[in-house]
């Protein structure tokens, strides 16, 4: 039976009850408070803190997020942690007064709509029990259902819609070879009508709504899914006034989708918008050749005063970081997502401490 002990933030001060059989980071979020996280399973390192007081059972963080020494050290995940005592915790807060904190939630949803859309990719349309608030960028952690007994295990995924539809979801989802979610459920036996279990929402990969500096925004795979939902609400709900230039890159056009949807966008806000396809390794008519990363550097010559907006694969986000930052974008302009998979707790993924998750 569990336990509930009481965490405390520091600097700010607020104590939030967490039990023993949840993490710490599920216990702050439900309650409004903030601090940084990514990925929610341990691999990225982004909502690392330091136990002040108190003990914490570390659960399933990864080696490579929180090596031996800073366990000894008193550092911690919170997204992985559980308290085992009452708990203090100092945490680097860095809140942004201009986006909206939404409390975690759990929600029951409903399978309204399946479709292929590219290569080993699906989209899966969910209809919620009830609202939704959340920021355009954000996404949920869906539970993938198992035998009676076994620890629940759940995954993660963006929102591709804008924060405006707030009860229907979709989720684009890359099939993992191996997966206990994709391979071994959602796309083998995942069907419309079925009810899912999900809560959020999480992450602070966000659109910084109102403003106008020009972005730029490079996606790869499924890193499409939360910056879709980023141009939709920019350009369908004028939340965003800079124009946007999407890259979006794959190795053929059977791997990128939705490419009719964003083309039609371009032609019907072409002040606003400006969709470049890339493929890395075939030549067809109305696409760019070559990685994501090249056309960008061959566009411009200077970013100076962009902002950046990257998601996908660890080792794409990190080539197209250096593409940005030398073309003379700063690390405080560049907001990233990298879209981990369990593989990467034995690997380690590759990650960049200079940019705000």
């Amino acid at each position: 039976m569990s336990e509930t002990y009481t965490v405390t933030v520091e600097p700010l001060g607020r104590d939030v009850e967490c039990r023993s059989d949840q993490t710490i980071l599920d216990a702050l979020l439900r309650n409004g408070v903030w601090v940084p996280h990514s990925c929610t399973h341990g691999t990225c390192a982004t909502c690392k803190v330091e136990v002040v007081d108190g003990e914490v059972d570390h659960g399933e963080s990864s080696g490579f997020a929180l090596m031996d020494f800073e366990r000894d050290e008193g550092k911690t995940l919170v997204c992985c942690a559980f308290p085992q005592s009452d708990v203090t915790i100092e945490a680097d807060v860095d809140v942004d007064e201009d986006i909206e904190v939404h409390p975690v939630q759990d929600y029951t949803g409903t399978v309204v709509e399946m479709a292929e859309i590219a290569t080993d990719t699906r989209r899966v349309t969910i209809e919620l029990d009830r609202d939704l608030s959340f920021n355009a960028g954000q996404y949920m952690r869906i539970m993938v259902p198992g035998a009676a007994g076994e620890p629940r295990v759940d995954r993660t995924y963006s929102m591709a819609n804008p924060p405006t539809e707030r009860r229907r979801l979709e989720f684009q989802i890359r099939r993992v070879e191996g997966g206990k979610a994709t391979d071994g459920w959602i796309f083998k036996d995942l069907a419309v009508g079925d009810q899912v279990a999900l809560s959020g929402p999480y992450g602070r990969f966000v659109l910084k709504v109102g403003g106008d500096a020009p972005a730029v925004m490079v996606a790869g795979g499924t890193g499409l899914a939360p910056i879709a939902a980023m141009i939709k609400h920019a350009l369908l709900n004028d939340s965003y006034a800079g124009h946007i230039t999407l890259y979006a890159g794959g190795r053929s056009k059977e791997w990128l989708y939705d490419v009719d949807y964003f083309r039609s966008l371009e032609a019907e806000y072409p002040e606003q918008f400006t969709y470049r396809p890339c493929l890395s390794e075939t030549a067809e008519e109305g696409y760019a050749e070559g990685l994501v990363t090249d056309v960008l550097e061959a566009d411009h010559e200077s970013l100076k005063g962009h902002q950046g907006y990257l998601c996908g694969p660890p080792a794409m986000v990190e080539a197209a970081l250096k593409s940005l930052m030398s073309r003379r974008l700063f690390p405080r302009d560049i907001f990233r997502e990298d879209f981990f998979n369990e593989a990467d707790k034995a690997t380690g993924g590759v990650k960049s401490p200079l940019i705000k998750r």
